[in-house]
Parts: structure tokens; sequence; C-alpha cells
């Protein structure tokens, strides 16, 4: 996945701070408002051209200069910050962990609304987008979201599809993140084929899901088997 532009890309000086005078914005707002201003506009730059991206360039498309850029977000990397915590970290809502763990309905209907939910919320282009350059960035969120967000996820899942069917499940957690990334991997590549390769449109969204829970269920048992016999 590349940037539009290789004129957009970082020079070695774009994090530092700059001599050129301050541009009026095109209209003075305070301060919160503006800092939430540039970085709504900054969440759509850097998943249109990448995190590699001039913030000269972001600077202008904000409508101030680069210099009060850096008054409300001293760096760049301070801005990027931000980003993930609002439009990566801040789009998972943890209320979901809550209503997968509720017992009172059974695994396929919690799964089946979870992935649904996370699809409508989450991985819509925007994020994903953000989340790929990230990844291809090296830069620590996308580590982070998976340790902080998705590992945990990964477990709460295997954990409840065990529970419902009764199964033991081995003492690694690393072999249930595995097991939970066969369900979770597949939802999220089917984003992935929907809003960045414009496919997978023939079937409508909650069908996708419901075959890909259904899957998932329907294989568990012979998957915890599978694991147990490769220790033996």
């Amino acid at each position: 996945m590349q940037a539009r532009s290789e004129a957009l890309r970082d020079q070695p000086s774009d994090d530092r701070r700059t001599s050129e005078p301050d541009v009026a914005p095109t209209k003075r707002l305070p301060q919160a408002e503006r800092r939430a201003q540039i970085l709504r506009t900054a969440t759509d730059f850097f998943a249109d051209y990448g995190l590699t991206a001039q913030t000269r360039r972001l600077a202008e498309a904000c409508g101030v200069s680069q210099r009060l850029l850096y008054r409300y977000f001293p760096t760049k990397k301070d801005l990027l910050a931000a980003v993930y915590r609002q439009e990566i970290l801040g789009a998972f809502k943890m209320v979901w962990f809550l209503e997968l763990q509720d017992r009172s309905k059974p695994v396929e209907e919690r799964l089946t609304l979870f992935y649904k939910d996370y699809l409508n919320d989450v991985l819509n282009r925007k994020w994903l987008r953000l989340f790929l350059y990230a990844s291809l960035a090296d830069a620590e969120m996308a580590p982070d979201y998976i340790s902080s967000v998705i590992k945990k996820l990964l477990v709460v899942i295997v954990e409840e599809t065990a529970a419902e069917k009764g199964v033991t499940l081995p003492n690694d957690v690393s072999a249930l993140h595995e097991m939970g990334w066969t369900l979770h991997g597949s939802i999220s590549h089917y984003a992935i084929r929907r809003h960045l390769y414009r496919s997978s449109s023939v079937l409508p969204e909650d069908k996708v899901v419901a075959m890909s829970v259904r899957t998932f269920l329907a294989g568990f048992q012979p998957m915890v088997q599978d694991y147990i016999d490769h220790l033996d």
C-alpha cells in the first residue's frame, strides 16, 4: 500500500519547528475546537497519504501555519499518538468485552452481534488505511493495538466458545490467540477486501459474518483437539 504522492513524503526537517511566519487561519476558533479540527483533518490526511506525509502539507489542509500546528502538537510523533488514541484505539468499545461474556445468550448470537458492530464501527475504510499505514511505517500503533485490545479479545472469544461447548482448553495463551485469529482474521480480511480491494460485495455483510461465525464454531472442537494432539 503506497501513499498517493511521493511529493507528500516527509523531509528530514519536517518534524522540526520552522521559521515560517504564521498564516492566519481561515477562521479563528477556540483552542480546544482548533485542536479537534486539526486532529480530524490529520486523521483523514494520514489515512489518504500515509504516516510519512509532510506536516507542512497537513498544516495547509488545516488552514493553519506549520508553526501553529506545532503549538498544539509539538512533534509529529505527538500528533500521530493523538490520532492513534482517538481514531484507532478509541474506536473499540470496551462494553463489547462485557457483551461477549454475557452467557445468558448463545455464543453464536454474541459473536455475530459483536462482529456486525465491529465491522460497522471499527473496520471502515479510514480506520483500515490508518492501521495498515501504521503497520508499514513500523510505528507502534499497530503492535500496541494488537497487544492491548485484540489479544484480549481473542482470549475472550475462545474461552466463551469453549465454555458453551464444554471444551477444555490447553494452558497456552499463544494457542488461544491462534485459535481466535481463525475467526477474527477472517472478518478483518473480509473488511480489507471490501473497503480497500473493492471486492467481496457479492454477499451482504450480515451473511458473511454469520457464515464466518458458524464456520468457526463448527470447527472449534476439532481445532482444539488438533492442538492437543500436536502436543502429544
